[in-house]
């Protein structure tokens, strides 16, 4: 459990990086899509074969599929109520958006990190290692997150102190949330572990192709799929080395 717990920080550690990223430099439309794109695709690939395929193994198919649709309408209908409260920019195009709300942000970050962490304590269960794949897919994920919502929240005019401490208890958050997944695949059934997994890549598939995809598309551009299928071998590769 605290393996997992530790994992679940260097994941989550990204969104400091991201954070202290955009209060130093000013990286283009191009670069941030990139970077999202080639997330895209490491995480599409850690999805694939971190969640999903261990989990067809143990239940049934019809059993996972209703875990990957219960785990995307939960991600779907807590991304609408999250887009309500003012979060639905948080990301948005280099922060251009002048109604951010400071607590949407703050709880849009965290409706999008929870899962992730959770996900990567469930990788550690059974005594085999981090999953780096699914590792680098969520550092990605989170980078481009802190470094996006850092560059509205500094617009929007809270100072850098109040940013990084979000930041850091976010982090701390997400350590916990790692910690948590782990306990409740390890202490289930199999088939609810299996289950559980399922739910977990729902949210996280319905994440990719709600936020992320369209986003680093409307970055990248034609580039958006070269830097997809990079980061998805590079998943691969790394989950071959496992």
């Amino acid at each position: 459990m605290a393996e997992a717990a530790f994992w679940g920080f260097v994941g989550a550690s990204a969104l400091i990086v991201g954070a202290e990223v955009a209060f130093g430099f000013k990286l283009s439309r191009l670069t941030i899509g990139l970077i999202m794109a080639f997330g895209v695709g490491a995480l599409i690939s850690a999805v694939s074969f971190e969640l999903v395929a261990p989990a067809i193994e143990t239940a049934e198919v019809w059993q996972v599929a209703v875990g990957l649709g219960l785990g995307s309408a939960t991600f779907f209908i807590g991304d609408r109520l999250i887009a309500k409260m003012g979060g639905s920019n948080r990301k948005s195009k280099d922060g251009e958006s002048d109604d951010d709300s400071g607590l949407g942000i703050v709880l849009g970050t965290v409706l999008d990190g929870i899962p992730e962490s959770a996900v990567l304590g469930m990788s550690l269960v059974g005594g085999g290692g981090v999953s780096f794949a699914l590792l680098a897919g969520i550092w990605i994920s989170n980078f481009q997150e802190a470094l996006a919502s850092t560059v509205n929240l500094s617009k929007a005019g809270m100072a850098k102190g109040k940013i990084r401490l979000m930041w850091l208890a976010i982090l701390v958050v997400s350590g916990v949330a790692a910690a948590l997944g782990f306990a409740v695949v390890n202490n289930s059934s199999s088939r609810t572990g299996a289950l559980v997994e399922a739910f977990a890549a729902g949210s996280l598939l319905t994440m990719i192709a709600d936020e992320m995809a369209p986003e680093a598309y409307e970055r990248s551009a034609i580039y958006a799929g070269l830097a997809t299928v990079a980061g998805f071998a590079l998943a691969v590769f790394l989950t071959s080395l496992e």
